[in-house]
């Protein structure tokens, strides 16, 4: 069972498929940077921090929504550490 559609012979397609991952990347930093916000933000932050720093480095066509996705993980690190020092615990809940 094939799940994703096979190579085609052109000479563009390498180009567009490293592009597409790229902007799949970026949009899922910003989905996981504003996830993290709310839930889990020690694991989902750097992920969102990682995910946008690859799809900036791979030449993404969507660069405003890797630097949300960026910006969005920088700031589900500081929510975790300002919420840990409001509380003086290791971790925080509602």
């Amino acid at each position: 069972m094939q799940l994703t559609a096979p190579a085609t012979s052109r000479s563009n397609t390498p180009a567009r498929t490293g592009t597409r991952d790229a902007d799949g990347m970026a949009v899922a930093s910003f989905i996981l940077g504003l996830l993290g916000l709310l839930v889990l933000n020690l694991f989902l932050g750097p992920v969102a921090i990682v995910l946008a720093a690859v799809s900036l480095w791979r030449g993404t066509a969507r660069r405003g929504r890797a630097y949300l996705g960026l910006a969005l993980g920088v700031a589900d690190l500081a929510v975790l550490l300002a919420a840990m020092q409001l509380s003086q615990t290791v971790s925080w809940s509602l």
